[in-house]
């Protein structure tokens, strides 16, 4: 199966720069589109089902914010919307679903840029969302859990680290509590496949000329758990895909 994950930076904004192009292209099994921005009442006929996709929408309540969507070829076996925490699920950032054995969670995490308070709050969303998750691990249950997290993990993960070492988003409290994931067993597929690879990154800064030149961060990630390593066939990012700020990140299991 490939799993496919995706911050679009606004669904309707996407789907004019060739979105639904790209999904007859590509055809992952399953899609986490990520900052949607929208509610599907917003939305044509095009992007809630003539793609041939089932879709699940998770908007936040704010309008024209966060929000996140998972698109899959069949129907999922069962869905999670939020995970029971009501200051984190109105901003609509998390959608689990299961689809065979495995449970996809397209996680939208948020940024802590907005000054100490939304930083706390990110950090929170991190240790929140991980023992939840855990708990799901606990019980044999296989996971991915795929969007933005909104944070660059090591200095290989963005173009320029020295000079972010202090902007949200390379924080060591922010790696440190990226850390916790990994030391509880947690894979990153990417770094899996390519543990010494540069410049592969899948975030660049909206100012001219950053993408173009590679200036950019690995900040979107599919971490599964571990049991779930015999499963992986390959991951990858693909930097060449227009459309956003950021670029679909791929992942491929075996049967």
């Amino acid at each position: 199966m490939l799993f496919v994950s995706w911050n679009v930076n606004g669904i309707r904004a996407a789907r004019t720069k060739g979105l639904l192009q790209w999904l007859d292209r590509s055809r992952p099994d399953v899609l986490g589109l990520q900052e949607i921005k929208a509610r599907p009442e917003q939305l044509g006929a095009d992007l809630l089902e003539e793609h041939g996709y089932h879709v699940v929408w998770n908007p936040a309540q704010r309008p024209g914010y966060s929000g996140v969507a998972t698109f899959s070829r069949t129907e999922p076996d069962e869905v999670e919307l939020g995970f029971g925490i009501e200051r984190f699920d109105v901003e609509g950032r998390v959608i689990g679903s299961r689809h065979g054995k495995v449970w996809f969670y397209n996680v939208y995490f948020p940024n802590g840029g907005a000054g100490d308070e939304r930083l706390q709050y990110k950090l929170e969303f991190y240790e929140a969302l991980r023992e939840h998750l855990n708990a799901r691990v606990a019980r044999r249950q296989k996971v991915i859990v795929a969007g933005d997290w909104n944070t660059a993990h090591r200095e290989i993960d963005l173009a320029r680290p020295g000079p972010n070492r202090k902007i949200s988003g390379f924080m060591p409290i922010e790696c440190d509590t990226l850390d916790l994931w990994f030391q509880d067993g947690w894979i990153d597929s990417f770094r899996h496949f390519h543990p010494d690879r540069a410049g592969a990154y899948s975030w660049w800064s909206m100012r001219a000329g950053s993408r173009e030149r590679n200036v950019g961060w690995r900040i979107d990630y599919q971490v599964v758990s571990k049991n779930l390593a015999k499963d992986l066939e390959s991951a990858a990012i693909w930097p060449e895909v227009p459309g956003s700020d950021h670029c679909p990140i791929a992942l491929e299991l075996g049967a």
